[in-house]
């Protein structure tokens, strides 16, 4: 990208004066962080637009997500293009210090947790291999929220991360689409067959704004991630209407129009709420699908679309982008006039579906009245959809009335959309190997009886450069100098650190890094919070989304139980150890907002003794986001993964965590499962009940939380102090947690897994007295992560799903 230190100060000083006109010596912080991104940015252009006629554009990937968690992206193109160092050496010599630009660019409010950063890391992957892979997603202006912690409870503040603008993307209004809303079918009959006319629609543009993605050592594929903007197509105040004093007429339909893209996942408590989600995830699907089309023609010099999916692979990830089945086939069908069997073909043999939960809640699902007004053209095709499925399915199956009720897209009033992805969809896979067999022996059974050759396993992966190369950079110099730079292109390599396993020298090293990362990650949260964090002590760390199923209430429930303990009997504790907590409750998610209430109360309880406080110590950090992650994962000794077994699709924090040695405390769930498989039983601490024995309960029943409660007074003390006044001016605070363990029958088995939680992790307490032992099996995981690299899910989605060759990479393959 640059020759050398001179010329990349030449070219910087040159866009610093260009761009804002003004010298190093006159420009903000913000001023030089923005003319350092503008020139990488350019750079890239310039190598897209020279390898666009070199390189033949073969069959394109479009990723489509309602998320894409992509961070910030400087320090990671800086260590991507490998000119970190030329970097800032060139800066200090200009008297700029990298590390002040990297803090003025804000985390990206595209996304919430796992999903979105999914998706970011499987566009860096195809960008990587080679894969002409492109992300479609929305440009949220306010994001999710910005998460504050007042007095314990979670306060939601609007995310204002454009506020300065955002230099790495570019808007393309010549490239808009218009999306249409409302309004009515006409149908005529035109030279043999009827042609469909969508009239008296509300019209929204859908403007994209292009960020570039670029991934490790392959500047030959730098490829795009396209994010929508909703904005009126007028593009202005309605003048007249404001003149004449209607000044709320005037603003509103623009204001509703924006509202589109203003926030993720809006809630959905009230029917206006939930029509403005069902509107996002049908603008940027027909916006996306639309643009797809357009450049298709015009890259292949076409007027017809009947090679389309041999061309073209459209991946839905998760169901917020299902309406893409109806959507294709409405612009196969009324504006290239096609019939419907052809139309047909071609979306399934374009289209591929990944399913990310088993939660009947998480399953999407649409009133088919809001359907039917809003999208009256797609909802018209889904009709036919269903339709013609069910007749297929009664000539197949004609006594089996329960695989007919349960595959119906249009029943009891709601619009199924997981049923449409799979139906309209050419592959439908899972994202664990434990994950994708409760898909085909439980949640899509009658599905799987149907059409098991579209059923797959695609386990996650993550972008290990950014969470390990990148985000520990000490531990990354260690990697390197024991085995060689070659780990940093195929994570496969890291399995030769198993012959480091039993130096006492390397394991030393290892456990020297890991205290550095904690005293990093201390200092951030005393700046930051005012809060001392001993990186003497274990830091045993659950960061992710706060939901029932993912049980902090367990996590919580044991704490308690060791200040118990320390109130009778300090010493019965060993060592000293650190809880961090993180992650976001839904706005109205009362349960998950009371966990973290309870988290914060049993912190300034503990807080109040001194006694138990040398011992134990919780904190929950506010606004957890890649950036945090990036510095959380570095620094965990622990990772708890603790789930209720069956219900995690997969989990992708728990590969991060294992990538950078922290030992994994958690149930047989979702991946779990195979990072048990490759660093071995005895260097997993896994506990509870398994997948199998809860759906058993779940299907059968025969469990009871009051069997549990008056078996053990540990369990018995700890629930009673969640409703009997041991939290001080709390109440009732917590009587919703108590509730849902002893009158709603504890539906994520807390209260049964107790007992074999504490076992596993009184066990890892002792362990951590023997540090070479903890370093070996620290060790152990780092070496057994290569296999949940997303470069190794890309090539099996490459593989045996889009079907499209990628770049070899040393004993690689290209498929």
């Amino acid at each position: 990208m640059f020759s050398d230190k001179d010329s990349f100060k030449q070219a910087y000083l040159t866009k610093l004066i260009e761009g804002e006109g003004i010298t190093p010596d006159e420009a903000s912080l913000w001023d030089k962080f923005s003319a350092l991104v503008v020139l990488m940015k350019e750079k890239m252009s310039l190598y897209r637009a020279i390898n666009r006629n070199s390189i033949s554009p073969g069959k394109q990937v479009y990723y489509f997500s309602m998320e894409f968690l992509i961070g910030k992206l400087l320090h990671n193109y800086l260590v991507n293009f490998q000119i970190e160092d030329l970097v800032r050496e060139g800066l200090s010599e200009l008297d700029i210090n990298l590390d002040d630009l990297l803090e003025q660019e804000a985390d990206p409010g595209l996304g919430n947790g796992g999903l979105g950063r999914l998706a970011a890391c499987f566009l860096d992957s195809m960008a990587f291999l080679g894969i002409g892979g492109h992300g479609n997603g929305i440009r949220y202006q306010y994001g999710l929220f910005e998460q504050k912690i007042v007095a314990g409870n979670q306060v939601e503040v609007a995310d204002n991360w454009l506020k300065n603008g955002y230099p790495w993307e570019t808007r393309k209004p010549e490239k808009a689409i218009v999306v249409k809303f409302k309004g009515n079918v006409r149908t005529e009959v035109k030279e043999g067959r009827v042609a469909f006319y969508h009239e008296n629609y509300e019209a929204v543009l859908a403007v994209p704004y292009d960020v570039p993605i670029a991934s490790y050592d392959n500047p030959l594929y730098i490829n795009n991630l396209r994010l929508w903007s909703a904005e009126t197509t007028c593009g202005e105040l309605d003048l007249a209407c404001f003149n004449r004093g209607e000044f709320d007429q005037a603003t509103s339909y623009k204001s509703e129009v924006e509202s589109i893209s203003y926030i993720l996942y809006p809630d959905d408590s009230s029917r206006a709420g939930r029509e403005l989600r069902l509107k996002q995830e049908y603008f940027f699907v027909a916006a996306g699908l639309g643009s797809i089309v357009r450049s298709y023609k015009k890259r292949n010099n076409l007027s017809s679309l009947q090679d389309f999916s041999r061309r073209v692979a459209v991946h839905i990830n998760d169901t917020h982008p299902v309406m893409c089945i109806p959507e294709l086939i409405r612009i196969l069908i009324d504006e290239e006039g096609m019939g419907w069997d052809e139309a047909w073909n071609i979306t399934v043999n374009t289209l591929s579906f990944t399913n990310h939960t088993i939660m009947p809640e998480a399953m999407e699902k649409w009133p088919i009245d809001m359907v039917k007004s809003l999208l009256p053209r797609i909802y018209q095709i889904i009709e036919e959809i269903d339709r013609r499925f069910k007749e297929d399915l009664k000539r197949r199956f004609l006594d089996k009335e329960e695989v007919i009720n349960n595959t119906q897209i249009l029943k009891d009033g709601y619009v199924r959309m997981a049923n449409l992805a799979i139906i309209g969809s050419s592959s439908v896979n899972g994202v664990a190997q434990l994950h994708t067999e409760i898909l085909k022996k439980e949640v899509f059974k009658e599905f799987y009886r149907i059409f098991s050759y579209k059923f797959n396993n695609k386990t996650n992966g993550v972008n290990y450069r950014r969470f390990l190369l990148a985000a520990n950079p000490k531990l990354s110099s260690l990697i390197t100098e024991a085995i060689g730079p070659t780990w940093k292109e195929d994570a496969g390599e890291l399995r030769k650190l198993h012959g480091l396993k039993d130096d006492p020298s390397f394991l030393e090293q290892l456990a020297k890094v890991k205290y550095e990362n904690k005293c990093r990650l201390a200092e951030k949260v005393k700046a930051k919070q005012g809060i001392d964090l001993d990186p003497m002590s274990i830091f045993d760390v659950q960061v992710k989304r706060i939901h029932a199923y993912k049980r902090q209430l367990l996590n919580v429930l044991k704490i308690m139980h060791l200040y118990n303990k320390a109130l009778n009997d300090p010493e019965s504790l060993t060592g000293s150890q650190t809880f961090i907590f993180g992650g976001k409750a839904a706005p109205s998610y009362h349960y998950a907002k009371t966990v973290i209430k309870l988290i914060y109360a049993l912190s300034q309880k503990i807080e109040h003794n001194p006694k138990v406080s040398e011992k134990l110590k919780v904190i929950f950090l506010e606004n957890f986001n890649v950036t945090q992650a990036e510095l959380i994962y570095p620094a965990a000794n622990i990772s708890e993964q603790i789930s209720t077994a069956s219900k995690e699709a997969s989990g992708t924090g728990n590969m991060k965590f294992m990538m950078n040695g922290a030992l994994t405390l958690g149930t047989l769930d979702g991946a779990n499962v195979e990072i048990k498989e490759a660093v071995g039983e005895e260097n997993s601490f896994i506990f509870g009940l398994t997948a199998e024995q809860v759906l058993n309960y779940t299907r059968n029943g025969g469990y009871k939380p009051w069997d549990e409660y008056h078996a053990s007074a540990d369990i018995r003390r700890c629930v009673d102090q969640l409703s009997r006044g041991f939290f001080d001016n709390m109440g009732e605070e917590f009587r919703v947690l108590y509730d849902s363990l002893m009158i709603y029958n504890d539906e994520f088995f807390v209260l049964k897994d107790f007992r074999s939680y504490l076992e596993m992790h009184e066990k890892l307490q002792t362990l951590y007295l023997n540090q070479e032992e903890w370093n070996r099996i620290s060790l152990v995981n780092i070496a057994e992560s290569g296999i949940f690299s997303s470069d190794r899910t890309i090539r099996e989605y490459a593989d045996k799903i889009w079907k499209i060759k990628y770049r070899t990479i040393n004993n690689l393959t290209c498929s």
